[in-house]
């Protein structure tokens, strides 16, 4: 290979390289970096981060109400849902369908019954549409 040193007071301050050896050390480096990423994603998995499909992403992002999303996803009828978070079925049939927006302490339960937490409960028209930037 064809490398040229640049020394400044005695020390090797640049190194010049041909520019297709550059290249392949910035694919080689972003390469790397992939596999780290890959094998971080996996330990995170491993150590029990829950994946999310891409149906529920899609639906949250299309406004669909998040309890009765996350609701399904878990499997959870709304007699169950509604038993595991102290609340009627009618009161959890209003919160999803938008009727009643629920307190505080209702999402709170609502959220620990559904292993998720508050915010991904709450619907908010301000968060950025994924399909519109």
């Amino acid at each position: 290979m064809n490398l040229q040193i640049i020394e400044k007071d005695g020390k090797a301050e640049w190194a010049v390289i041909p520019y297709e050896v550059y290249e392949r050390l910035i694919e080689d480096a972003e390469m790397l970096q992939d596999i780290r990423d890959y094998d971080e994603a996996k330990q995170r998995i491993a150590d029990g981060e829950e994946l999310i499909p891409s149906e529920v992403v899609f639906a949250l992002v299309h406004g669909e109400n998040p309890v009765r999303v996350w609701r399904r996803h878990r499997g959870l009828t709304q007699d169950e849902l509604a038993a595991e978070a102290g609340i009627s079925k009618s009161y959890l049939s209003q919160i999803e369908s938008g009727k009643r927006q629920g307190t505080a302490t209702v999402l709170a339960a609502l959220a620990q019954a559904l292993h998720v937490s508050v915010d991904d409960l709450i619907l908010n028209e301000h968060k950025v549409d994924a399909t519109n930037g």
